[in-house]
């Protein structure tokens, strides 16, 4: 101990000097692809440049107020000096399993099986580090899917994989398995039978389930069912948690407010490393996040919205020549003219509409888009004009 001490420089001038340069060192950075809706920006100035402006229907963000109780629990809890906790108040771990219990139809939920996190992106990006994922470690996840998926297993220097069907990947090194339904960006919506098989096989051989259901209560043409019913996981949690967001239900995006159920093993330990990373959401979201769980009126309301201006823009594009697949659920249209979709994109750029490519979900969307009806009623009825002409 005294021989290392004696070693260290007399001051900081006796140090060598600072390499900003290290070709040996892989940066964090070099794991990840280019982050894909940089690549948007030139056919989104071109569709800004239309007369009558640009409809944007690329990101699926919420474009309607907040609901007024909501902004009021907000404007309430404002006076919050002091650091909030990880775990959230008991009001919001009260509100969340009170949640889960009616709308997922889960049981026997605790305070144990919930946790705030601070917005669904955030989670997903860093759980495979979380969970302590890393080299000969594998993450499956949709063939057609979220980026954020594969840039979380990047992110720990795991391993990748996507599937079409979960129970025909390899076991061996699976560590974590990424469910969506309703999908982003396809809109599927797994059927019972589907989710009943893949618990079974996950359980049977180890592999952590994590179900991305965000978009749960968007179901159009089928009702989506959380991998916590009993009618799937048999009324046990073990090895599964669900994903759930108050982005899209509730016009929250910018609160950053989202949690996860299930596991309790699974998430205690999950809030033990958040502690120490100081992952909380802010005191007045948790009050907010109260308020808007405790409402249905609000969430009835906005799915009246998106209902209309889906039924608008669906009949549009197909009158157009698209064709649409799945969007049986969540906030897009899964559409089609069977060509490259960067085609498309430009195309529709041209008229003033943006897109999403359907590139950016996977390989497979290559000749896809993702129609985002996200847009506000007078920017929809504007893309109709634009598709009939």
């Amino acid at each position: 101990m005294g021989a290392a001490s004696s070693s260290r420089p007399e001051s900081l001038r006796d140090l060598p000097p600072v390499s900003h340069h290290h070709p040996s060192r892989e940066s964090l950075r070099d794991r990840l692809p280019v982050f894909p809706w940089d690549r948007l920006e030139p056919y989104k100035a071109t569709a800004a440049a239309h007369t009558d402006g640009i409809v944007d229907l690329s990101v699926g963000t919420p474009v309607d107020p907040v609901p007024a109780l909501v902004r009021q629990a907000l404007t309430d809890a404002a006076d919050s000096p002091g650091y909030p906790t990880v775990w959230g108040t008991a009001a919001l771990r009260d509100a969340l399993t009170g949640w889960a219990a009616e709308r997922l139809g889960a049981r026997g939920l605790e305070h144990t099986n919930v946790l705030p996190v601070v917005g669904s992106k955030e989670l997903v990006a860093w759980l495979p580090t979380q969970l302590g994922l890393g080299p000969g470690d594998k993450v499956g996840y949709p063939r057609l899917a979220y980026p954020t998926y594969e840039v979380g297993a990047r992110l720990a220097g795991a391993e990748p994989v996507v599937y079409d069907d979960p129970t025909e990947l390899d076991p061996s090194g699976l560590k974590l398995l990424w469910l969506n339904s309703p999908s982003n960006p396809t809109g599927r919506v797994l059927s019972a039978d589907e989710l009943r098989r893949t618990v079974a096989w996950a359980r049977e051989h180890g592999v952590l389930v994590f179900s991305d259901e965000c978009y749960l209560e968007l179901g159009w043409e089928a009702d989506p069912v959380s991998v916590l019913h009993p009618d799937i996981c048999g009324g046990s949690h073990d090895g599964l948690v669900a994903v759930h967001s108050l982005s899209k239900r509730s016009n929250l995006a910018g609160y950053r407010s989202a949690f996860l159920v299930g596991d309790a093993a699974v998430l205690g330990d999950l809030l033990q490393i958040r502690k120490h990373g100081g992952m909380m959401i802010a005191a007045p979201v948790q009050a907010a996040t109260v308020a808007a769980l405790g409402d249905t009126a609000h969430v009835a309301e906005q799915r009246a919205r998106y209902a209309r201006r889906r039924t608008a823009l669906r009949g549009a594009f197909e009158a157009a020549g698209f064709r649409i697949e799945h969007s049986e659920a969540a906030l897009y249209l899964w559409a089609t003219r069977d060509e490259p979709c960067w085609d498309t994109v430009g195309d529709l750029a041209e008229r003033g509409i943006l897109v999403a490519p359907g590139e950016f979900y996977g390989p497979a969307g290559e000749r896809f888009v993702r129609i985002a009806f996200t847009a506000t009623d007078e920017r929809v009825d504007a893309a109709v004009r634009r598709l009939a002409q």
